[in-house]
């Protein structure tokens, strides 16, 4: 609902995502820049639950504006929101400047701002644990070993569409112009096919310990099978 109004403090937009847990479906924004392994680009916050900020938006725009119950939701912020910006103590919210918004708005103000602050995260139960492991001995992946394996994982898509897209683009071709090894280049694009629910865990944060790049870039293509190679639950 909020698709292309939303950002985070620097700027950068936040993208639609999910998980699922024990079947249930949870909505969350997801700075941009986290997906193209750029994690020290993105925001003070830079995920948030999706329906906890459109809920507090959407009341806190209908109460400024005094809007009516029969306009739906998405017609409120598709009407009447331009912008909105997620900051680590609250959401800026920037009205439209259409005719009808000025005409409802109270005052003379055009931007709203919302206390807010996202609910600390208990990462040590989100973090995926191995078979053999005590759930209160688990520790999470390092953030630098973190920032490093995202940007990996974006890199070997880019290179795997590389040659998907350029006949004449091979390992040894890429591996020139990047200044490594043919070797280095095939194990960042074995990256590519982690599961989804990998990829996503290790921009979240929620690998465990030791499990970076040289740990996954030696796994099957199979998902199934790097669960079980890793000794991972399935999300």
């Amino acid at each position: 609902m909020l698709t292309g109004r939303i950002f985070d403090d620097h700027g950068n937009r936040m993208s639609p995502s999910h998980a699922r847990k024990c079947g249930i479906k949870y909505r969350y924004y997801l700075s941009s820049v986290l997906l193209n392994g750029m994690a020290d680009h993105a925001g003070s916050v830079h995920r948030v639950p999706a329906d906890e900020i459109e809920k507090l938006v959407v009341k806190t725009v209908r109460e400024h504006l005094d809007l009516g119950e029969p306009i739906d939701d998405r017609t409120v912020i598709s009407t009447h929101v331009s912008r909105i910006e997620i900051k680590s103590n609250e959401i800026v919210v920037d009205l439209a400047e259409s005719q009808e918004a000025k005409s409802q708005r109270a005052s003379d103000g055009k931007t709203l701002h919302i206390a807010w602050q996202k609910t600390p995260s208990k990462l040590r139960r989100e973090i995926l644990v191995p078979e053999g492991v005590q759930p209160q001995q688990a520790r999470a992946i390092r953030s630098e070993n973190r920032a490093t394996l995202v940007a990996s994982i974006a890199r070997g898509r880019r290179w795997l569409d590389e040659l998907t897209a350029d006949a004449k683009a091979t390992a040894e071709t890429i591996a020139t112009r990047e200044g490594c090894s043919a070797r280095k280049v095939n194990m960042t694009i074995s990256l590519a096919f982690l599961a989804p629910d990998l990829v996503r865990a290790a921009i979240e944060g929620r690998l465990p310990h030791r499990m970076g790049v040289t740990r996954l870039a030696d796994l099957p293509a199979e998902w199934s099978r790097q669960y079980q190679m890793l000794g991972l639950p399935a999300e």
